[in-house]
């Protein structure tokens, strides 16, 4: 598989930059959400597309979506007509996306386009896949739920663990990926928010150069959070174990240079 330099144009104010946003019921969230990432990605000079899928919203998220159409050239909307859910809205963008590389995000606005634009310099050396980390030095969590914290570090650590590499934040839904990452990644089989975990797990296993940098997080400030963690941790065990089996059973049939 092609390095990122050979599936990106040669001079580095060309590469676009797409970024996947899932919607569902944003509509206290995601204008505030495309007007302050529009505003950083204009001031940084960074060539992009923000594709933003309504998945089966039922408020006004639709209308001002389109709204904001009209003010932005380079906002694009498609809709999840099929099962909804995080995984399957996502997954829907990736088959979309038209840029150089791309990032996910979330539309409540807590991930900071700041750092998006700090991802997307870090791509631009020539790693595959750029990783937020809200939890090593420089990292900054504003407001996450206590009980989701504990979860989360308990289930990170164990990935950390059983995978044996330094990375704590595999479950960061914010990440950025080239192109030629993400059809490598495929067939992509998470529904839900375990694709948070397939993806980089994919990414790591199939030899990938990525690159880790601090993030910030906070806590949405409208709406209310789609994550389930209740019904998602059978469904973390079950990609954790696919990748595992991927990484010890697999001969390098899925790595990245096994077709160069």
């Amino acid at each position: 598989m092609a390095l990122l330099w050979e599936t990106v144009p040669a001079h580095r104010s060309e590469v676009k930059l797409s970024i996947v946003i899932p919607a569902h019921n944003e509509e206290g969230s995601i204008e505030l959400t495309l007007r302050s990432l529009q505003a950083v990605l204009e001031r940084e000079q960074i060539p992009h597309e923000t594709l933003v899928v309504n998945d089966h919203s039922s408020d006004a998220t639709a209308s001002i979506l389109e709204r904001l159409q009209l003010e932005y050239p380079t906002l694009r909307v498609v809709n999840n007509e099929g099962t909804g859910g995080f995984g399957f809205a996502v997954r829907k963008g990736l088959e979309h996306f038209q840029g150089d590389c791309v990032a996910i995000m979330m539309g409540d606005l807590s991930d900071s386009p700041e750092d998006l634009a700090l991802f997307y310099r870090k791509m631009l050396e020539g790693y595959d896949c750029v990783f937020g980390s809200r939890w090593s030095k420089g990292g900054t969590v504003v407001d996450y739920p206590w009980v989701k914290k504990v979860i989360n570090r308990i289930a990170n650590n164990v990935v950390r663990m059983v995978f044996r590499f330094q990375y704590n934040d595999c479950t960061n839904a914010f990440k950025l990926y080239s192109r030629s990452t993400i059809q490598g990644l495929q067939p992509l089989l998470s529904p839900h928010f375990n694709l948070t975990l397939e993806l980089p797990l994919k990414a790591i296993v199939r030899g990938y150069r990525y690159a880790v940098i601090p993030n910030s997080w906070h806590n949405r400030k409208s709406g209310e959070s789609k994550l389930k963690i209740k019904e998602m941790g059978s469904r973390y065990f079950f990609i954790m174990l696919y990748c595992l089996i991927e990484k010890h059973f697999s001969r390098g049939d899925f790595h990245k240079d096994a077709g160069a």
